[in-house]
Formats: C-alpha cells, sequence, structure tokens
C-alpha cells in the first residue's frame, strides 16, 4: 500500500510495452538489460550496471533510473511531472540483488514527494525522492543555457561488451565537440543507453535522463582516474520538461576546491534544447595504493 508505509514495487503495469531487444553473450540471466524483476520487490542487477571504481559496485546511473521507475509507479497520475529527483547513495550498491520498496512521503494536490529506497544484505543502499508538481498551462519562459551541439553523424554502436567493462559498455557516446572522455576539463557528450532498464519494456524519458545524468563527473574529470577517486554520493536533477527521445547530451564541468570536496554540473538537452540541469557534490581523495 502506497498511504503512510512502503510498498514494494512487483510487476510492470498497464503501460509497460514490449519492444526489440539487444543481446549480449554469455550465461548471466538478464544480459539483456540492466535489470531482471525477480518478484516481490526483489531485482537482480546485471554486469551490465557494474561502476567504475569496483566491479562488484553498481554505477550510480543504473540504481538512479530504476529508483526512478519505482516512483513514476507510485501512486502516478497523470496531471503531475517530476520537477526534482535526488539519489542519494548510502553506500555501495552490490551487482547482485536488492529489495526495492517506495511510498509517498508528502501528498498534495499541486505538490507531492514521492520517495524510493534500494536495500541489500538487511541495510538501504540508496534513496531517490521526487517533487511532483501539477502540470500547468500558461506563458512559458525558454531556457537560457546556450543550446546543445548537434549530434554527430556516426555509425550506431550495437550493443555488446566494450573495451571497459559494466555501465561504461552500455552507453553509446558520441563527442559534441567539446572535449572528450579520454581527456581532463569540461566536456559535452552525447549519449544513449543501448540496454533496456528491464527487458520487455521502453526505458522512460525520466529513467534515460537519470541513467545519463550520473556520468558528469566521469566526462568533466579534472583529475587522474587511476591515482584519485571523485566519488559522489549524491546526484540531483532539477527538470522544467520531459526530454524526448533516446538521446542525451551531457555538458558537464568540474570544479574542486582546497580540502577535497568537489562539485560537477552538467546542463541536460535532448536535440530540441536544454531539459534539466544536474549537480553531484563530490568525494576527491587519493586512491588506496595508488
Amino acid at each position: 500500500m502506497v498511504d503512510g508505509g512502503m510498498r514494494t514495487m512487483g510487476q510492470p503495469g498497464a503501460g509497460a510495452a514490449s519492444s526489440g531487444l539487444p543481446t549480449s553473450p554469455g550465461p548471466e540471466p538478464g544480459a539483456e538489460s540492466l535489470y531482471v524483476e525477480l518478484g516481490d520487490g526483489r531485482w537482480l542487477a546485471t554486469r551490465h550496471t557494474a561502476g567504475p571504481w569496483d566491479p562488484g559496485a553498481q554505477h550510480g546511473g543504473p540504481p538512479s533510473a530504476l529508483l526512478a521507475r519505482a516512483v513514476e509507479r507510485t501512486a502516478p497520475r497523470h496531471e503531475m511531472t517530476v520537477a526534482r529527483f535526488t539519489t542519494e547513495l548510502l553506500g555501495p550498491v552490490p551487482v547482485g540483488e536488492l529489495g526495492l520498496r517506495s511510498q509517498v512521503t508528502r501528498p498534495g494536490r499541486s505538490v507531492e514527494l514521492v520517495e524510493a529506497v534500494l536495500s541489500a544484505g538487511g541495510r538501504d543502499v540508496a534513496r531517490g525522492s521526487a517533487w511532483r508538481v501539477r502540470r500547468a498551462e500558461g506563458a512559458t519562459v525558454p531556457p537560457r543555457h546556450p543550446a546543445p551541439p548537434p549530434l554527430p553523424d556516426a555509425p550506431p554502436r550495437a550493443a555488446g561488451p566494450g573495451r571497459v567493462p559494466g555501465f561504461a559498455s552500455a552507453i553509446e557516446w558520441r563527442s559534441a565537440g567539446r572535449g572528450r572522455m579520454s581527456t581532463r576539463g569540461p566536456a559535452a557528450l552525447w549519449g544513449r543507453v543501448l540496454y533496456p532498464l528491464v527487458a520487455g519494456e521502453p526505458m522512460s524519458p525520466l529513467q534515460r535522463l537519470m541513467a545519463l545524468a550520473d556520468n558528469g563527473n566521469g566526462i568533466s574529470s579534472e583529475t587522474d582516474f587511476l591515482t584519485t577517486y571523485f566519488i559522489n554520493p549524491e546526484l540531483t536533477v532539477h527538470l522544467h520538461r520531459e526530454p524526448v527521445g533516446e538521446w542525451i547530451c551531457v555538458d558537464a564541468t568540474t570544479t574542486i576546491s582546497p580540502g577535497g570536496a568537489g562539485l560537477a554540473t552538467s546542463v541536460l538537452s535532448d536535440l530540441a534544447g536544454p531539459v534539466a540541469v544536474g549537480a553531484q557534490a563530490l568525494l576527491v581523495a587519493p586512491r588506496p595504493g595508488r
């Protein structure tokens, strides 16, 4: 039940649709998706969710997308839209079995707060919270952020193993002419997720956005990945509209100040223009033994 207590996220709702799925070699169950639903609020993360720091821990993007899915399916109201989504990474999210529950924590007619929580091994490992606001008709003010650079032409990349294992190989990135993944400094890259979040259903606009927004600190890193951590314990995205289409441009910049704290900020756009602004607080510290 939603009213007053957490509910586990079970079978997909009536809105789920089937689509062609990319395939991936290997015997792992669910290797064609980021997650496999096990029933009774239990989920299995596949190898496509693994992050860069530990092969047994997930990248922040996939759990952010799964939490967004849970929020969308908790007391949904067509007249509401998500204006802010925050993911709190409470600890390493294992590449393995997870529990998922959700609730409306602050109901309201015009604004409401919804929360979803992932757990593993008897403890909470990630929490997502979203402010949903009532859609309104009226005057519009266009975004002041610059339009994203054009999406470069390139042969589409098929899903499959890449040079870097885990979620890094589950995304197709295209450089937008400012910076590159392999160099330090600000960068603008177009990305799309090559695998569905859950087999048999397309990712929603919010799910795609949250999966890719967590890459801002990675594409705009200012430190050496081999010697320095730049880990974000949280991700916050403010949206002024939902993105359209599978491609998201992440135009990111990282700032690191004395004392070990950092901040990565991103302008997030679809092919029509900016849709949201993302921010990640960063832990910046030497990697042990490096």
